[in-house]
């Protein structure tokens, strides 16, 4: 653990930004590489990553401040709620909020919201494998305490005291590398358009919801205490996913234009 990665003066760059940021890059360059299978100009994914960036900033910093409020933010100024610098975002929130921030794009420059959503899905997965290396740099999103081998220590005035964790972060980013690797395999072979998004919201829930088996910071779960915040969510989550894809390609086949061949008939 080592949050601050250079010091200019008064201004501190940490690592939790440098990785943020590095996986904002890294996704948006393989988006537009991608991209390019779909016919869509290299522009296009960064054209759409701004909307994605200030989207997903607005979501992750809402959900992690809202889940988070009583121990971090009610005895503070308001000023705490803006610093991100240091941490304090939630994954789901920024999808959540990135999400709807395509829609409105694909609304409003009236682009196909499915095949955007394929260019876009795998390099979601890129993205939070290096924002993870950030979340165990700066010791947030730390696990259970743990005996194996591989357990890591944090310093002793991190909440875990010293002692032995599951490194939860490295979990977290192998698994996300994992579905990176998969989506890439499955958008050069997919059958419709929405196909790699929905085995996305599939594929990840699953995995996440694996990892969080192992987290240890969670200040409150539900159901009894059994599932946390992020379970949760990736219940839901899964369901969309298994809805979208039974749906879409018959959605798609109904308003497909008719060939050539058929409409001489």
């Amino acid at each position: 653990m080592h949050k601050i990665a250079l010091e200019l003066g008064s201004f501190t760059i940490h690592w939790y930004g440098v990785f943020v940021g590095l996986g904002c890059l890294m996704g948006l360059w393989t988006a537009s590489r991608r991209g390019l299978l779909d016919r869509f100009a290299p522009d296009k994914a960064y054209d759409v990553g701004l909307w994605i960036l200030l989207g997903a900033l607005i979501g992750a910093r809402t959900l992690y401040v809202t889940s988070y409020w009583e121990e971090e933010f009610a005895s503070k100024s308001w000023l705490a709620v803006l610093n991100i610098r240091q941490g304090g975002l939630v994954f789901y929130g920024g999808f959540i909020g990135s999400c709807l921030a395509v829609i409105l794009y694909c609304w409003l420059k009236r682009e196909p919201l499915w095949r955007l959503a394929d260019m876009l899905a795998p390099s979601i997965s890129l993205g939070s494998a290096f924002g993870r290396i950030g979340c165990l740099m700066t010791g947030c999103c730390y696990g259970k305490a743990c005996s194996l081998p591989w357990g890591i220590h944090f310093p002793s005035d991190h909440p875990t005291f010293g002692t032995s964790v599951h490194p939860t972060q490295i979990y977290d980013s192998l698994i996300n590398l994992a579905v990176y690797g998969g989506l890439e395999y499955a958008y050069r072979h997919k059958r419709f358009d929405g196909q790699i998004f929905a085995l996305w919201l599939i594929l990840y829930p699953i995995a996440r919801s694996l990892t969080e088996l192992f987290r240890g910071d969670y200040p409150q779960r539900y159901i009894g205490g059994i599932l946390t915040p992020a379970q949760l969510l990736s219940v839901g989550i899964l369901a969309v996913g298994v809805v979208l894809y039974r749906f879409l390609p018959r959605r798609l086949s109904r308003v497909a234009p008719p060939t050539p061949a058929s409409a001489s008939r």
